[in-house]
């Protein structure tokens, strides 16, 4: 049997971290965002007998992984035990040992890979290169969100999520399940997921259903993503978030236990194409559909504000994951070597890691000093051949092409100006003075984390 172990000291109680596992969405949050993995059975819990079944893909294939909670200690530890899979045995201890106000947090792991001797000698050293590229990432991932946790999660608060189901809502959910808030999801008709039910395009909702929570974060809309911008989709992107926004919030008005606080997704588009000028949440709306879009956007959540709601309109930059996304698109062309600049390359992008705009928006959600349009971006924009640089490096690729702007424009249409080929700097000023701390506030060393290597 070969042996795993990574062993970390964490700031925080073993109660506490033993605490963050045992809760809804601890196995979601610990999916690595570049693995491929499909959850077919979440476990009920962490107790003895409960089990947990995915299916993870390497290259063209999937391999079926069922595994059993075992030799529970409640505060201590737990352990799994892979009852059907593609090695020959795994168990996997967690342990949380205190350390005086601290504790270590260990993972161990005793494994035999598949194939006899053929699977010691080439299948262990690939399997122990992937487990130390994933258990680093977890044991970084889970002391920062109980060092989230610790600073704004004071009391446990009720929360309804619109949009669970997107790039961002599938990691909200879990990160806030986890810090022990009750949280619910605003789902669509006939979703998989439970939770009270809207019909935005119908205009249909159970206003009674949205009572009593103590703050509402708004995600939905059509995903734009890199694509042209045809009459058609800037249509259904545009009603997607001004329909799904206004009914909300004409539900929010009639409500009579409203929420304390609404979290509205909005976007950096607001502000247009504006060189390498510095903007903050006093400048003004750019030209276009995209800030057109993001003015009526956030007029829609007016009314709430009025009615004495405190409301935060969350201008989101791009949002850096390769779970999907922007990211997600770039790195299969980067990981072939043909990765470059697009146009001069010195167009500014404001980008913000997953991690960091989930701490932002509990720190939205926690701190009564911030409201109104919040920049959600990180405090060091890049340019496009900065960010093409510092990904080939991490990638130990090369950077040598370049794509034309005509080629872009003919290509893209509008969406080449709009989207991939306009510059915006944008400074987080509300997020620095009202005291939020950036787990990743350069470019560099949150692709490194987000991807798995060494920061």
């Amino acid at each position: 049997m070969g042996i795993f172990l990574k062993r970390t000291l964490v700031e925080s109680s073993a109660a506490d971290l033993f605490r963050w596992h045992a809760s809804p969405g601890a196995f979601e949050r610990l999916i690595a965002p570049w693995e491929r993995v499909t959850i077919l059975e979440r476990p009920k819990s962490i107790t003895n007998g409960n089990r947990a079944a995915f299916k993870v893909k390497a290259g063209p294939i999937s391999l079926k992984w069922v595994a059993e909670y075992r030799d529970y200690v409640e505060g201590s530890q737990f352990r799994d035990v892979m009852v059907s899979g593609p090695v020959s045995k795994w168990q996997h201890t967690h342990s949380f040992v205190p350390n005086g106000k601290t504790c270590y947090y260990e993972d161990r792991i005793e494994f035999k890979p598949p194939f006899g001797l053929l699977g010691k000698y080439l299948g262990e050293p690939y399997l122990r290169r992937r487990l130390q590229k994933l258990f680093r990432y977890r044991h970084r991932l889970v002391a920062n969100d109980i060092g989230q946790h610790q600073k704004y999660s004071k009391r446990h608060v009720r929360i309804l999520v619109a949009g669970s189901t997107g790039l961002i809502g599938s990691s909200l959910v879990p990160f806030l399940s986890t810090g022990g808030h009750d949280v619910m999801r605003l789902v669509r008709p006939h979703s998989n997921e439970a939770g009270p039910v809207w019909d935005p395009a119908a205009g249909k909702i159970d206003a009674n259903t949205l009572e009593g929570f103590d703050a509402i974060i708004h995600l939905s809309g059509r995903n734009i993503g890199v694509l042209r911008l045809t009459s058609k989709i800037k249509e259904e992107a545009y009603n997607s978030r001004i329909l799904s926004t206004r009914l909300l919030c004409n539900t929010i008005c009639q409500l009579a236990n409203a929420p304390k606080v609404l979290v509205s997704a909005s976007a950096v588009g607001y502000y247009g194409d504006r060189g390498s000028d510095e903007l903050d949440e006093e400048s003004g709306p750019g030209e276009g559909f995209l800030p057109r879009l993001g003015v009526d956007w956030e007029r829609e959540t007016g009314r709430v504000s009025e009615a004495g709601v405190r409301v935060v309109n969350l201008r989101t930059g791009i949002v850096l994951t390769p779970a999907g996304g922007y990211l997600s698109k770039l790195l299969p062309i980067f990981n072939a070597g043909l990765g470059g600049k697009l146009g001069a390359g010195d167009q500014y992008l404001s980008w913000i890691g997953m991690d960091d705009l989930l701490g932002i928006i509990l720190h939205a959600i926690g701190t009564p000093a911030v409201s109104g349009p919040v920049n959600a971006v990180s405090p060091n924009p890049v340019t496009n051949e900065g960010l093409t640089k510092s990904l080939g490096r991490i990638l130990s690729r090369p950077t040598l092409m370049r794509v034309p702007k005509f080629a872009i424009r003919l290509a893209m249409g509008e969406a080449a100006d709009e989207l991939l080929l306009a510059s915006q700097r944008v400074i987080p000023k509300k997020l620095t003075q009202t005291g939020y701390s950036f787990l990743f506030p350069h470019v560099e060393p949150a692709l490194r984390y987000m991807l798995g290597y060494e920061v």
